[in-house]
């Protein structure tokens, strides 16, 4: 059986719902308490979830709108259940989200952006392009400028953001990520792992990531 993914308006979000979110993460070291996603219902206008015989197995905050008239998908606090099955969650859980995007933006290219704490926290986007950031590479002033629209947006720039290596500087407090972890992650590449040795996670700090789906890839992968 497959899974059941449903996204609904944050205001019909319910606490017997919540309570499901709080249980979901509760063996991550990255979980989040009832009074954190309370906030997190009102702070987002979307919540998508995943459903496997009925039991969650992932979820999401996010928000579909135009930054600067560009499409974009900015996607919030989420989780991804750490069982065998994670990858094919996440692709359930992103496809939900792919669709929403093609509907809301026919035609258009559209941006998607999270924060994320760990390298696995790159596979969200594996199936998007021109994704930031990336090891060994100097962004261009327009993919900087990306980063702290993004950072703006996720409630991150009024203590500073690095917009060469797009770590944005917390507030003591634990960051609202997108947590995923790989079923792999000692495959990971080490370039890849270079790129959090600056991170301070205990201060909050995150890394920003953003990346591309062209409107011909967005009408397959959100179809």
């Amino acid at each position: 059986m497959g899974f059941e993914v449903e996204t609904k308006d944050c205001t019909a979000v319910t606490d017997a719902e919540l309570g499901e979110l709080e249980a979901l993460s509760s063996d991550s070291p990255r979980s989040f308490s009832m009074g954190v996603l309370s906030k997190q219902a009102e702070k987002w206008v979307l919540l998508t979830t995943a459903r496997e015989n009925g039991k969650l197995r992932a979820y999401v905050f996010c928000t579909l709108e135009r930054i600067g008239g560009t499409p974009a998908v900015i996607i919030g606090l989420g989780a991804v259940i750490r069982n065998n099955k994670r990858n094919t969650t996440l692709k359930a859980l992103m496809s939900e989200l792919y669709h929403r995007a093609l509907m809301a933006f026919p035609d258009e290219d559209v941006i998607f952006g999270t924060t994320i704490v760990d390298p696995s926290g790159f596979e969200i986007f594996k199936d998007l392009t021109d994704g930031l950031p990336k090891s060994s590479y100097r962004p261009s002033g327009e993919e900087r400028a990306w980063g702290r629209r993004f950072a703006k947006r996720l409630g991150f720039s009024q203590l500073g953001f690095d917009d060469r290596k797009f770590i944005a500087v917390g507030d003591g407090s634990k960051p609202c990520i997108f947590d995923h972890e790989s079923l792999k992650p000692e495959k990971i590449d080490k370039d890849i792992q270079g790129m959090f040795a600056d991170l301070d996670e205990d201060s909050g700090d995150a890394i920003v990531a953003v990346a591309w789906a062209m409107a011909e890839k967005l009408e397959k992968l959100g179809s």
